[in-house]
């Protein structure tokens, strides 16, 4: 096969890739049963009059199943962790004991599981239309190309559907995990 249609392949495999790795990283925001650090990943606090990042103004721990801890770097970011949690609306109600600050985790209702797995199924559907937008412009790029036979576009087009119907079940799989986990109670 020509060197571009290989290349062509290659790109809509990275690119594809890159659809995988954005929905994991989406449905690690998507709270399941259990406390974990990735729910407050989107907090930001008010340090030296910037906006900074929550896990750079202390460390953010789990340790238990139903508590986040932030053991803030400096005391005198209590208050205001305790504001960057409560202005991102995450449904926590922060508090400190004068050393850290503490979130309870309170148990997810049957209802706020449904919707928590609506949203896990809407980041994969997202992420079912990037893969077939990659296949979409690699089948494009295939066909603009001249140097090819119509045989070797032909098999270009036949790789292409396989890669997309790998990263389609793929994502399939991990939508399925990340259901199971937010229905478990």
């Amino acid at each position: 096969m020509n060197e571009e249609l290989n290349f062509i392949i290659e790109s809509a495999d990275e690119s594809m890739q890159k659809a995988i790795i954005h929905l994991e990283k989406e449905l690690m925001k998507i709270r399941a049963g259990k406390a974990n650090p990735n729910m407050v990943s989107s907090v930001m606090v008010e340090y030296y009059g910037s906006k900074t990042p929550l896990n750079q103004v202390g460390n953010v721990n789990t340790p238990d199943a139903r508590t986040i801890s932030i053991q803030p770097f400096e005391k005198s970011l209590i208050p205001e962790i305790e504001k960057g949690i409560q202005q991102a609306n995450l449904g926590f109600n922060p508090m400190n004991n004068g050393e850290s600050v503490i979130i309870s985790v309170p148990p997810l209702t049957e209802e706020r599981r449904k919707e928590l797995a609506k949203q896990a199924k809407a980041e994969a559907e997202d992420a079912k239309v990037g893969v077939r937008n990659d296949r979409k412009s690699a089948n494009n790029e295939i066909k603009k190309n001249e140097d090819a036979s119509e045989d070797e576009k032909k098999n270009a087009e036949v790789d292409i559907q396989k890669l997309t119907d790998k990263y389609i079940d793929r994502i399939e799989s991990i939508l399925a995990h990340k259901e199971k986990e937010i229905m478990t109670v």
